[in-house]
C-alpha cells in the first residue's frame, strides 16, 4: 500500500516506527454503526453495565503491555502510563455511578391518578475524537458513558496516537460488545471533519485544540440536532500569594507546569507571582526545575517527563520561547534542546511582566510564563486575561482571599493550595470561553450521552372537558 494512503505512527523517544495502518473509510464506518445501534440500545442498561465491567477486567488482563505502548508512543514516563490504564479501568465504576445519579429514572406528579415519569434515551452515533496527549484515558472517558447510556460510539484517534486508539478499541470488541457498537475510525483531519459533517452522525465528543474545537463548533452551527461536547484546553494560571511554604509553593508550580511535558490541558502555563515573594520562589522553583530528569520511557532512574509528542511541536515550542523573548521576555530558565532530531526540551521559564501584549495562546510544553503583580486585585485580574477558562489555582493566601479568587476567576477547576493538574474523574471537568462550550466532562459526561424525555400516562385514555361546549 503507498505511504500516502497509510498513517504511520513514530515513538518520540527513539524516531522509531511503531505502528502503520490504512486510512478508514468514514461511509462505511458510520453505517455499520447505524445497524448495531439499535440492537444495543434496546438491550437493559444492567446488561450494557456488565459489558462495560468486562471491558474493564479485559483492560486488567493487558494493563501492562498497554501501558507500554501508551509509554512508547506518547513518550510520556513508564510511571506515568500506568497511571493513566488505572485511569481507564476506573473509569467504568464512576460512569456507572455517574448514570444513575444524572441521567436515572423520576417518577413526577401527575393528575388523575396518572403516572408521570422522567427517563433518558441515547442520542444515537456518536463520534468520539480523541488527544494525543492522553490517547487512552481522554477518549475513554466519552466512550464509557455513552456504552452505558445506549449509544454506538466511533472513535477517531489522534493521528499522532492510532496505535492507542486501536488498542483501545480492540479490549471493548474483546469484551462481547458487538463489533458495530465500538468501531475505530483512522484518520487524520480529513476524516475528523468528514465524520463531524456526516449526517448520521447524532453526537461529536471531542478533546483537543480551541482552533479544532471552535471549527468544529462552526461547522455544526446550523445542526442543532447534533450533540456535540469541547474539551478545548486553557491559558491556566497559577498564582501565588503570601505564604511561608515556598518550597511547597515550588513543587505546586513545577507539578503544574511541567507534568506530561506540560501537555496537559489543565497545566500552568502563567505564573502569577506576588512582588514580595518573587525573588525566593522564583530561585525555589528554578532550582527544582534545573532537577527535573527529562528522558525516554524506560529509563532509569525514571524521568519525570518525557519528550513532546513530536519535532514539529518541539520546533514551536522552542520559537515560542524565542518570540517572547525577543518581545520583552527575560530568561529564567532557557529551553534547551539536545537533539535537533528528537522531541526532547528542557523546561523552561520566562518571565513576561515587560512584555506589553502576551500572545493568549496555549503553548502545549513545558514552557511557564511569569507576571509579577503588586496586588491581589490584580492578580485576579491577570488570571483572568485570557479567552480560554479552564483551571486555576490560588497557593498561598487567606480563607476570605481565596473566597475572593474562586468567586471572581473564570474556570470551571478553582483550586486552593493544589496544582492546577490532576482533576478528579468523579468531578465534572470543563470550562469555559475558548476551553469549552458548557458540556462539562468526566463525571458529568452523562449529560451530554444522553436526553432527558418526560412522560405522562395511563392505561387506559381518561379524559373530560367542561368548559366552551354546548349542552349534549
Amino acid at each position: 500500500m503507498p505511504a500516502a494512503q497509510q498513517l504511520i505512527s513514530h515513538e518520540p523517544a527513539t524516531g522509531a516506527e511503531l505502528w502503520r495502518g490504512a486510512h478508514g473509510n468514514v461511509d462505511e464506518v458510520v453505517a455499520r454503526a447505524r445497524l448495531a445501534w439499535p440492537g444495543w440500545a434496546a438491550q437493559s442498561l444492567a446488561n450494557r453495565i456488565e459489558l462495560v465491567r468486562r471491558f474493564a477486567n479485559e483492560v486488567r488482563k493487558d494493563q501492562e503491555a498497554f501501558a507500554e505502548l501508551i509509554a512508547r508512543e506518547t513518550g510520556k514516563p513508564m510511571w506515568e502510563a500506568r497511571t493513566e490504564v488505572e485511569a481507564v479501568i476506573a473509569k467504568v465504576e464512576i460512569s456507572v455511578r455517574a448514570f444513575a445519579e444524572r441521567t436515572g429514572q423520576r417518577k413526577l406528579d401527575s393528575a388523575l391518578q396518572g403516572t408521570a415519569a422522567l427517563r433518558h434515551k441515547p442520542h444515537g452515533v456518536m463520534a468520539v475524537l480523541g488527544p494525543y496527549n492522553f490517547p487512552a484515558h481522554l477518549p475513554n472517558g466519552h466512550m464509557i458513558p455513552a456504552l452505558i447510556a445506549g449509544n454506538a460510539v466511533i472513535l477517531k484517534p489522534s493521528e499522532k496516537t492510532p496505535a492507542v486508539g486501536e488498542k483501545l478499541v480492540q479490549l471493548f470488541n474483546r469484551c462481547g460488545i458487538p463489533e458495530g457498537v465500538v468501531q475505530l475510525l483512522i484518520g487524520g483531519p480529513d476524516e475528523g471533519k468528514a465524520i463531524v459533517a456526516h449526517p448520521d452522525i447524532n453526537g461529536v465528543l471531542f478533546t483537543g485544540s480551541a482552533q479544532v474545537g471552535i471549527a468544529i463548533n462552526r461547522k455544526l452551527a446550523t445542526d442543532p440536532g447534533k450533540i456535540v461536547a469541547l474539551e478545548m484546553g486553557g491559558n491556566n494560571p497559577i498564582v501565588v500569594w503570601d505564604t511561608p511554604k515556598v518550597a511547597d509553593a515550588a513543587a505546586l508550580i513545577v507539578q503544574s507546569a511541567f507534568t506530561t511535558a506540560g501537555q496537559r490541558c489543565t497545566a500552568a502555563r502563567r505564573l502569577i507571582l506576588n512582588s514580595r515573594m518573587y525573588d525566593e520562589v522564583i530561585a525555589e522553583t528554578k532550582r527544582l526545575a534545573d532537577r527535573i530528569i527529562v528522558g525516554a520511557p524506560f529509563d532509569e532512574p525514571a524521568p519525570f517527563m518525557g519528550p513532546v509528542i513530536d519535532n514539529r511541536v518541539a520546533d514551536q515550542l522552542t520559537e515560542s520561547f524565542v518570540y517572547l523573548l525577543s518581545n520583552g521576555g527575560r530568561a529564567i530558565k532557557h529551553m534547551r534542546r539536545p537533539d535537533d532530531s528528537l522531541p526532547f526540551v528542557s523546561p523552561a521559564i520566562i518571565d513576561t511582566t515587560a512584555m506589553k501584549e502576551r500572545p493568549d495562546v496555549e503553548l502545549f510544553g513545558p514552557l511557564l510564563q511569569v507576571i509579577r503583580v503588586d496586588d491581589f486585585d490584580e492578580a485576579i485580574a491577570e488570571a483572568n486575561a485570557t479567552r480560554f477558562g479552564l483551571s486555576a489555582s490560588l497557593i498561598g493566601g487567606t480563607p476570605q482571599q481565596y473566597n475572593r479568587f474562586w468567586a471572581n476567576v473564570r474556570a470551571g477547576i478553582v483550586n486552593w493550595n493544589r496544582p492546577t493538574n490532576g482533576a478528579s474523574s468523579a468531578a465534572p471537568f470543563g470550562g469555559v470561553g475558548y476551553s469549552g462550550n458548557h458540556r462539562p466532562a468526566a463525571f458529568y459526561a452523562a449529560d451530554y450521552c444522553a436526553y432527558p424525555v418526560t412522560s405522562t400516562e395511563m392505561e387506559q385514555p381518561r379524559a373530560s372537558v367542561g368548559v366552551g361546549f354546548k349542552d349534549a
